[in-house]
């Protein structure tokens, strides 16, 4: 399969919108997406102690020379959407893929011996879900409604084996994941005659932040190495290699799918 250029013909001014992108799977897809030509949008809640290294790393994308953008707030607000919005507007940008690979979820257990306070409420479980799942649906409703997306555009997010597997503390990401998955079905059925995909990719088991905050993520890693056939745990360059190749024309069949990219960790 040929590689492509986005932006080879000027009028197409193809944007990837990617929220949650400072780190781990949506850095890495922003800087593969950039490589190929795209221009970029991240929207990251990034602290300032950390913001130095989102700098160079942004810069390093910028070196494929394209257009990076970025805004460092919460994607959640309808205001800062509103700001996003206003200058994908005014660049023109055709949103040709929108990646949601937002992190913000709620690690508590279901029980603990320890004080009540501990353990997940009602409150925990909407949030994690407005967070990580809802929010897709939001940003691909108003990028619809305001005529940004491009023909052909793919709505792409990450959802984990978590979603059909429990795992200590995960219930409300858990809870997350599987309504994103959900939501990425019905946005593929019904977006189908605008010629706009939807697809999750169930990433396997990488060493990024969000995976160091999971209570026991050292024994997932070691579960997940002795499952897989490769002997090796899933990169954030992996998974953004998939980005790619569904953001190609020949991957316009492909929709409404849950694909594992783990190497074949999901076999046994």
């Amino acid at each position: 399969m040929s590689t492509r250029n986005f932006n080879t013909e000027e009028k197409n001014n193809y944007w990837a919108l990617i929220l949650g992108g400072s780190s781990g799977l949506g850095l890495a897809s922003a800087k593969k997406l950039a490589a190929h030509g795209m221009h970029i949008c991240i929207v990251h809640r990034t602290r300032r102690s950390k913001l130095a290294v989102f700098e160079a790393e942004k810069q390093s994308i910028r070196s494929y020379g394209n257009q990076v953008t970025d805004f460092n707030c919460d994607a959640l607000d309808p205001v800062a959407r509103e700001k996003i919005l206003d200058f994908l507007k005014k660049e023109k940008a055709r949103v040709y893929v929108l990646l949601h690979s937002i992190a913000k979820g709620n690690l508590k257990p279901i029980y603990s011996e320890e004080k009540v306070e501990n353990t997940l409420n009602g409150k925990d479980f909407s949030l994690t879900v407005d967070a990580m799942a809802i929010s897709l649906y939001d940003w691909s409703n108003v990028l619809r409604n305001a005529g940004l997306f491009s023909d052909k555009a793919r709505i792409l997010s990450f959802t984990s084996m978590g979603s059909r597997k429990p795992l200590p503390n995960y219930a409300a990401v858990s809870t997350a994941k599987a309504a994103l998955e959900a939501i990425t079905r019905s946005l593929a059925y019904e977006l189908a005659p605008l010629g706009i995909t939807a697809n999750c990719i169930q990433a396997g088991v990488t060493d990024t932040e969000s995976l160091r905050l999971i209570p026991g993520n050292e024994r997932l890693k070691q579960e997940a190495l002795k499952l897989n056939p490769n002997n090796r745990l899933t990169t954030p360059e992996d998974v953004a290699a998939v980005v790619y190749l569904l953001s190609l024309p020949e991957a316009r069949w492909i929709n409404g799918a849950i694909i594992p990219v783990d190497g074949g960790e999901h076999l046994l």
